[in-house]
């Protein structure tokens, strides 16, 4: 059953002030939103920062076209750290992969976003793309397995989107609230920040997955940070506008690596950026993705679902673990 949220004015603006409500679909480049609180761009600026509509149109053509005949490419990059109690984070391996999007005009003026995402762990010394990986925490040899995403869909319009339900494990529902983002103008430059935090039941639960899952409850926090050109922004003929900025995610330890529900969690620490082409996405990345499926070079045309993370994906693709061979105590 569907929980409504009641959220008055004041509410939103003293939740969004504290950075509390980050309310859209996390992906790697599926981005989310937050309300600007007062004291956020005011008429004073150069562009229409406080219109709802000027805002739904300026965040699509970040996250997309306008024209639906073409696609745009997401890429990230960088590096996944594992978090635990009593020591400093622990560099574990690379990250690097990318998203084809495409957008559909709805008959509201809103704007439907079709993603497809893939993305592949590197080993930190070489830069090559793992199969395997010996877990540094566990000394246990793992089958990596990537991201891979089908689809990631979410609607850009003037009302803040819902958050992501995942098929039904975050059955939260918003009600309508202007989105107004968090826009800020650098000289010839404009700052985004985009954040989500969700805590919602585990697809992988202790009983099913022990090896893999992470607890009766998942907890992830993703944050977006964007650098835009002012003017690229500013121009209304174009119906595209590529950025870099930086992508992080708080998650579980990933399933694959098979942590047997040990206290810690991982941090994605990523540049991150979007263009209208495959110009800058490495060449052994996309060979790997065509060799999965040559779909993932590929935006896709229709909407399809659920929407689904890598975390819930992995619950409808992989299968539980056997327990972990362990040496025999005193030699027996």
């Amino acid at each position: 059953m569907t929980r409504s949220i009641r959220l008055n004015r004041r509410d939103a603006l003293r939740l969004t002030a504290g950075g509390a409500a980050a309310l859209m679909a996390p992906s790697a480049l599926a981005s989310s939103v937050i309300l600007a609180p007062d004291g956020g761009p005011t008429g004073g600026a150069s562009l229409p920062f406080r219109d709802p509509l000027w805002n739904r149109d300026a965040f699509a053509r970040l996250q997309g076209n306008l024209d639906p005949d073409q696609e745009k490419i997401g890429w990230y990059a960088g590096k996944v750290m594992g978090v635990r109690d009593g020591e400093p984070l622990r560099e574990l391996f690379g990250f690097e992969g990318f998203s084809v999007s495409r957008l559909l005009p709805q008959e509201d003026g809103s704007w439907r976003k079709l993603l497809r995402e893939v993305g592949f762990y590197r080993d930190l010394r070489t830069g090559e793309l793992l199969d395997e990986w010996t877990n540094v925490y566990t000394g246990e040899t793992v089958r990596v397995v990537p991201v891979a995403n089908d689809p990631f869909n979410f609607t850009i319009s003037e009302f803040v989107p819902q958050p992501p339900d995942y098929g039904g494990l975050n059955p939260v529902e918003l009600p309508p609230i202007p989105l107004i983002l968090p826009w800020r103008e650098m000289g010839d430059k404009v700052l985004l920040t985009t954040d989500i935090h969700l805590f919602y039941p585990s697809a992988l639960q202790p009983d099913e997955w022990p090896r893999e899952s992470p607890g009766p409850m998942t907890r992830v926090s993703e944050l977006f940070r964007y650098i835009i050109d002012k003017d690229k922004l500013a121009d209304p003929e174009r119906t595209s506008i590529d950025y870099f900025g930086t992508w992080s995610r708080v998650t579980p330890w990933l399933p694959w690596m098979l942590m047997d529900q040990a206290p810690g969690h991982i941090l994605y620490m990523c540049d991150m950026g979007a263009f209208d082409s495959f110009d800058l996405i490495p060449d052994d990345v996309l060979a790997r993705a065509e060799s999965m499926d040559p779909k993932w070079l590929e935006a896709p045309t229709e909407d399809y679902g659920p929407s689904l993370s890598s975390l819930e994906n992995y619950a409808l693709t992989e299968t539980p673990a056997p327990p972990r061979e362990r040496a025999p105590d005193n030699g027996e």
